[in-house]
């Protein structure tokens, strides 16, 4: 039984330890990269590194200096367009109260116009009423008159 369970676990090594496998390819990789080539891809990204690092330190503060340029003038521009923008505006708002106004003027003349007739219908009314009251007063009176008049010629 001990040799059964000895073959089965050097079956199950072989079949499923892969690492002997893999140790062997991690060293033909190394050997391949390192010790072949010199280290020459380790060495060109090394220079690719240097050079994007001198290309930042260069260009990234003239490119600040540019960016800040055009966003001053990009500010400057809105700026202008925003205070444009407020005037016509204010002009719309002033023509629009000017107009309202107009409106507001001609409806109370309207009023006005109609206030003075209804006035004047009152007023016309009023003066027939106290001509009426004078004709009954007068036509009163000279009764009274005669009235009296009668008394006193007796």
């Amino acid at each position: 039984m001990d040799k059964v369970i000895k073959d089965v676990g050097d079956i199950q090594s072989r079949l499923l330890d892969h690492r002997p496998v893999i140790n062997a390819e991690v060293r033909y990789f190394v050997r391949e990269f390192e010790e072949k080539r010199g280290y020459r891809e380790s060495r060109l990204l090394d220079n690719l590194n240097k050079m994007v690092h001198e290309t930042n330190k260069q260009m990234l503060p003239t490119n600040v200096d540019d960016m800040n340029q055009q966003l001053s003038d990009v500010i400057k521009r809105l700026e202008a367009a925003n205070h444009m923008a407020e005037r016509v505006q204010q002009r719309e708002l002033e023509e629009q109260q000017g107009n309202q106004l107009q409106a507001n003027v001609e409806k109370l003349k309207e009023d006005t116009a109609e206030f003075l007739k209804e006035q004047q219908r009152l007023k016309e009314k009023m003066d027939e009423e106290h001509a009426k009251a004078v004709q009954e007063l007068s036509t009163r009176f000279s009764e009274k008159k005669k009235d009296l008049a009668q008394y006193s010629v007796i």
